[in-house]
């Protein structure tokens, strides 16, 4: 058969942009090797959240005191747990099986690859081979968890996040190895149901990515409810030959030490999928693992373009969406403006919630900006504290000379639901002053960000 486009993968990446393709008109199929929906609806973003909202859920009754209220006999049911989590990531995979009938979209089942003359070579589960023809064809095939070559995962006690979605037991004990969004959020999970984590860094902060304020408040928090943090550490090697494994770590002071433990969670980043597409026969250029495109997601070869995690930004799912979009607005005849990489909000779904957007404090300082910066914490919102959710604050970067909106860290309750804020007023290049005179909504936890600008100028109310 023959279309105007073919999207590889279908993850928030591939799906979007073969409904936006289908939008404008264009005769458009998705290739999907596995479950419609890719790894954030069926072993990322979605099924984490439900896990993450049961542990919140357990924290909420292991405190229903602190509210006035009596709960006796509350425990977690882990099996239940991940059956509840498994049941939403399937509810989301129809929900995109429902979207491409809906749309008119070919669903192309098995693997695809790319072959001369415009053509995408699908091979199915019985190893029968197809080819199709297309105009167009995205690439939007994502990523996998990363091995460290001296630790290999076995997915029993040497894992990965999708081994961590499915335990069949709760273990009495893990190392996390890793402390980006993905290691922290599963930290959280299981501390909060019972397991002695602990979180092994490499770097010299937890979320390294974040501002450092942010960093060092949530490893306070982690250390509070009684997990191991361990920063400018290294997991040197796995002992997994006994009944628990035995990890051995290595300070940046040379100091080594042995932590034995049930499961060893690897959570030290991603690797992207780009075997076997037939890249090299192309001629399709690459670099460090990433496809490499122009702001519009054209690879050197024309008819072939790339999205998502397996080119140059952040792997995120709303930035795969937003790329897949674009590049097909543009495949379309239409006239979009090119992704503006600076203005990407990241969230991390732990308990406290982090949210952030622009830059660091750190960064600006180093791209020689002059700073207001102003902080207001969550200890003093009257909602914070009528909702008991008094952890965390905001912190906002604003450039001194013309007042833009450099960056905003936000760490408490529902602050990942805030940073939506930050992102349209600096769209709009919305300076402080705008919004410290922009009326928010009282009693609210987003009061936060508005009492943070306000700081920053020396106009803040409520410190």
């Amino acid at each position: 058969m023959n279309y105007d486009l073919i999207v590889i993968g279908s993850g928030p990446g591939g799906y979007v942009a073969a409904i936006r393709a289908s939008q404008l008109g264009l005769k458009t199929a998705i290739v999907e090797r596995e479950n419609l929906g890719g790894i954030c609806l069926n072993w990322g973003c979605i099924p984490t959240k439900a896990l993450l909202k049961s542990a919140q859920v357990f924290e909420y009754l292991n405190h229903a005191a602190d509210y006035g209220i009596t709960v006796s006999g509350g425990k977690a049911d882990f099996g239940a747990i991940v059956k509840r989590s498994r049941g939403v990531a399937d509810g989301m995979s129809k929900g995109v099986q429902f979207l491409m009938k809906k749309n008119k979209i070919d669903v192309l089942t098995g693997f695809g690859k790319l072959k001369k003359e415009s053509k995408v070579e699908v091979t199915d589960a019985a190893g029968k081979k197809t080819d199709y023809d297309a105009k167009h064809i995205i690439l939007a095939t994502g990523a996998r968890s990363r091995e460290l070559p001296n630790i290999k995962p076995d997915g029993k006690k040497i894992i990965g996040y999708r081994e961590a979605m499915t335990l069949a037991t709760l273990p009495e004990s893990m190392v996390v190895m890793g402390s980006g969004a993905i290691g922290i959020e599963f930290a959280y999970f299981y501390a909060t149901l019972g397991t002695k984590v602990t979180v092994v860094e490499f770097l010299d902060n937890i979320l390294p990515r974040e501002d450092k304020e942010v960093s060092k408040e949530m490893e306070r928090i982690f250390k509070k409810k009684g997990m191991v943090i361990l920063t400018g550490t290294a997991v040197e090697s796995v002992d997994t030959t006994g009944k628990k494994c035995i990890v051995n770590t290595k300070g940046k002071d040379g100091k080594t030490d042995k932590i034995e433990c049930d499961i060893v969670l690897s959570a030290v980043g991603i690797t992207t999928n780009l075997e076997g597409l037939g890249l090299e026969e192309l001629g399709v250029k690459t670099e460090k693992g990433l496809v490499l495109t122009d702001d519009f997601y054209k690879t050197n070869v024309p008819g072939i373009y790339a999205i998502g995690d397996i080119v140059k930004g952040p792997a995120l799912a709303h930035v795969a969406s937003a790329e897949g979009i674009t590049c097909v607005e543009k495949i379309a005849g239409k006239n979009p403006e090119p992704i503006d990489y600076g203005n990407i909000p990241s969230c991390t779904y732990c308990s406290p919630e982090v949210a952030s957007v622009g830059l660091t404090e750190e960064e600006a300082k180093a791209k020689g900006y002059t700073l207001k910066i102003g902080k207001f914490p969550f200890s003093a919102s009257g909602k914070a504290s009528a909702a008991g959710a008094k952890e965390g604050f905001v912190k906002v970067i604003f450039d001194a000379k013309y007042g833009e909106w450099l960056g905003c860290h936000m760490m408490g309750a529902n602050v990942t639901e805030m940073a939506a804020e930050v992102v349209v007023a600096r769209k709009l290049e919305t300076t402080g002053h705008e919004i410290i005179k922009s009326i928010h909504p009282h009693p609210t936890m987003s009061e936060a960000i508005m009492e943070a600008a306000a700081a920053a100028y020396g106009e803040v109310i409520h410190l």
